[in-house]
């Protein structure tokens, strides 16, 4: 059975390669990707769900990052956090606006409507992680805002036939409350992924491919001694044992 593989378009923030751990911790395989990756890179790779990082730019700013618009009409589930909440409100018909009271550190939110995104088990009122001066103002035609903070009104938005979802906040920092259980929800409830990657699965996966590339030939690896060359010649010799043949 193939490996589901969730991809992380990184827009610039520090937490990317954060939120690639936390969906691993979900037992779920994280790949990250340059923000402007094509719908047939994804397609290619099968992937199952989208995540949009966070980033320091405004989705206002003349040149600033954004995503293929086709990500969107890929009919896959699509994740975004913080910057990648405004990407979703601007670009599919909303308005982010500036001149709000931005938000840094912890902020309690509130739940504002039924939510599928939200985990069943966090309460009505906990805390959030901001860090975000812009904001959407105006929701895109079939959003709801289920979640609001003091100054973020939408602090979540959802379209859940579309199956694309927004939060203002950090779920993937230990400060945010019921944080991993949002992703949990999202990678598990919403985007239908089996919970079984592990480090060890892929290694027997490797293992395998290289057993069917190689068959009964015979392989000879160029050894530097770096950590890229000693991985490799340790996966193909667990793979094929004596017909590897290494030079250093």
């Amino acid at each position: 059975m193939a490996t589901q593989s969730i991809a992380i378009l990184d827009f610039g923030s520090q937490l990317t390669k954060v939120i690639a751990r936390r969906v691993r911790e979900c037992n779920v395989h994280s790949r990250i990707y340059p923000f402007g990756v094509t719908p047939e890179t994804l397609r290619a790779d099968g992937v199952v769900g989208v995540i949009l990082s966070g980033g320091p730019d405004s989705v206002k700013a003349k040149g600033s990052p954004h995503p293929h618009p086709g990500v969107f009409e890929m009919g896959l589930p699509v994740l975004g956090i913080c910057y990648g909440a405004q990407l979703i409100g601007q670009q599919l018909g909303g308005v982010v606006g500036r001149g709000m009271q931005g938000e840094y550190g912890r902020a309690r939110m509130t739940r504002t409507g039924p939510s599928l995104l939200l985990p069943d088990e966090a309460p009505a009122e906990h805390d959030v992680w901001m860090s975000h001066f812009d904001a959407v103002t105006e929701l895109p035609a079939g959003f709801v805002a289920t979640a609001s903070t003091a100054d973020a009104p939408m602090a979540v938005i959802e379209n859940t036939s579309r199956r694309i979802f927004g939060v203002q906040y950090h779920p993937e920092v230990m400060h945010t409350d019921f944080g991993q259980d949002l992703l949990q929800r999202f990678l598990i409830d919403i985007a239908g992924c089996r919970p079984d990657w592990t480090m060890s699965s892929i290694v027997e996966e490797q293992v395998a491919a290289i057993r069917a590339q190689v068959g009964n030939e015979r392989a000879i690896c160029g050894l530097s001694g770096g950590v890229d060359s000693s991985v490799a010649a340790a996966l193909v010799h667990k793979a094929i044992g004596n017909q590897l043949t290494c030079v250093y």
